[in-house]
C-alpha cells in the first residue's frame, strides 16, 4: 500500500512539474515576441522549452538576482573611482595652474619667455599623464566588466540555463543578454505562470476552521 501511495505521489508530482513547465514555456513564448525579429528566430521552442526547465524550481531567478546585484555594485565602484581620478586630475591641474601664476608674477619681465616656455613643458608632460592614467583607468574598467561577464556566463552554464557559455562573440553576447531580460521580465511581471512555478500565488491563508454541531472547533 505504501509503495502503491508513494507511486501515485510520484505521478502527481510529475504532473504538477509538466503543468509548471507549460505555464512558464507559454510566459517565456509571450514576452519572446517583444524582442527583436532577428532574436526571435534564433530563440527556438526547444531553447525555450530548456530554459524553461532551468527555472522551475526558482533557482536560477535567485541566481540571476544575485549576479545582478554584483554587477551593479561592481559598476558603481568602477565609477565611483574614475570619478574619484578626475577629480585627483582637477585639481592637479588647479594647483599647476595656480603654481604657474604666482612663478610668473614673481618672475622679472624679461625672464619671462623663457618661464613660459618652461611652463608649457610642464602642463603639456602633466596633460600627457593625465591622458595615460584615463586610459589605464578605461581598461581596467573594460578588463573588469569583461570579467564579470565571463563569470556570469559561467555560473549561468553551470547551473544548467540554455544559451548560456563563456563567449565573446558578439552575436551571441547579444542573444545572451536577451535571454537576461526573458528571465528578468518573467521574474518582475509576476505573471501568473511565473507565480505559480515559484510557489508565489500569493500569501498562505490557514484553512477555514471546521466545527463540530456543539461549536467547538474541529482540528485539522
Amino acid at each position: 500500500m505504501e509503495r502503491y501511495a508513494g507511486a501515485l505521489e510520484e505521478v502527481a508530482d510529475g504532473a504538477r512539474q509538466q503543468e509548471r513547465h507549460y505555464q512558464l514555456l507559454s510566459a517565456l513564448q509571450s514576452l519572446v515576441k517583444e524582442l527583436p525579429s532577428s532574436f526571435q528566430q534564433r530563440l527556438s521552442y526547444t531553447t525555450l522549452s530548456d530554459l524553461a526547465l532551468a527555472l522551475l524550481d526558482g533557482t536560477v531567478f535567485e541566481i540571476v538576482q544575485g549576479l545582478l546585484e554584483i554587477q551593479h555594485l561592481t559598476e558603481k565602484s568602477l565609477y565611483n573611482q574614475r570619478l574619484r581620478l578626475q577629480n585627483e586630475h582637477r585639481v592637479l591641474r588647479q594647483a599647476l595652474r595656480q603654481k604657474h601664476q604666482e612663478a610668473q608674477q614673481a618672475c622679472r619681465p624679461h625672464n619671462l619667455p623663457v618661464l613660459q616656455a618652461a611652463q608649457q613643458q610642464e602642463l603639456e608632460a602633466v596633460e600627457h599623464r593625465i591622458r595615460e592614467e584615463q586610459r589605464a583607468m578605461d581598461r581596467k574598467i573594460v578588463l573588469e566588466l569583461d570579467r564579470k561577464v565571463a563569470d556570469q556566463q559561467s555560473t549561468l552554464e553551470k547551473a544548467g540555463v540554455a544559451g548560456f557559455y563563456v563567449t565573446i562573440n558578439p552575436q551571441e553576447l547579444m542573444l545572451q543578454m536577451n535571454l537576461l531580460e526573458l528571465i528578468r521580465k518573467l521574474q518582475q511581471r509576476g505573471c501568473r505562470a511565473g507565480k505559480a512555478a515559484l510557489g508565489l500565488g500569493g500569501p498562505w491563508q490557514p484553512p477555514a476552521a471546521q466545527y463540530d454541531q456543539e461549536g467547538s472547533p474541529v482540528p485539522p
